[in-house]
């Protein structure tokens, strides 16, 4: 029988406690799974991940109420603070994009949350053992994307390379809005738009990102 020092470590991210008790107790029924630790937000895991220093972090995208995907952030920090740490994307979000930009930050695995228990054993099983985990539509997400050399900044509108425009001006959003004569909440849609297109996760970013492909 594999012990419990013998076990893959894992902690669970994700905001909703009953989803990481349901996954604690689906986890649980595996002799070489064991569960370390768990958080419920960006902050909170990345201290988790110091004391527990697990084999595999389980991660949701979505961290907050909010537009970002704290998950991708989360991700990369992780993967460079803890290079021999796995991480797999736990979520209900199933997006070509989304997939592509959780592998650019490190993810090892892109599973949906209605995968079942021997398909999410066996992916907790991959990515600590060095290798990758996709469920089927995950992994056509990747082949799609490769297949066709998909570039989503590629498809910013003239609107948002406005926006981006005023961004590397240093504008707020209330500029912005007042200089183009559409609302806060117009600009706040744009910049979300550009920022997941670009595969960033602040403002900054994406301006340092589309300075360097020649966007603005």
């Amino acid at each position: 029988m594999t012990t419990h020092e013998q076990a893959i470590r894992t902690v669970l991210v994700d905001d909703h406690a009953l989803l990481r008790e349901g996954l604690r107790a689906l986890l649980g029924r595996s002799e070489d799974v064991t569960v370390v630790g768990e958080a419920d937000s960006y902050e909170s895991a990345l201290a988790e991940v110091a004391i527990s220093r697990p084999d595999v972090v389980v991660v949701d995208l979505k961290l907050t109420a909010g537009a970002d995907y704290d998950g991708l952030r989360l991700v990369g920090e992780i993967t460079r603070r803890h290079p021999d740490v796995a991480t797999l994307v736990l979520t209900t979000f199933l997006d070509d994009d989304l997939v592509i930009r959780a592998v650019r930050a490190g993810a090892r695995g892109y599973v949906v949350k209605d995968v079942d228990t021997t398909e999410l054993v066996r992916a907790v099983r991959a990515v600590a053992s060095g290798g990758s985990a996709f469920d089927p539509r995950s992994a056509t997400s990747v082949l799609r994307t490769m297949a066709g050399g998909h570039d989503p900044s590629a498809e910013l509108t003239d609107r948002e390379r406005e926006v981006l425009r005023h961004l590397a001006q240093g504008e707020s959003n209330g500029q912005i809005g007042a200089a183009l004569y559409i609302s806060e909440s117009t600009v706040k849609f744009h910049i979300r738009n550009v920022i997941r297109k670009l595969g960033v996760s602040r403002r900054t970013d994406a301006v340092y990102v589309a300075s360097k492909r020649g966007l603005i």
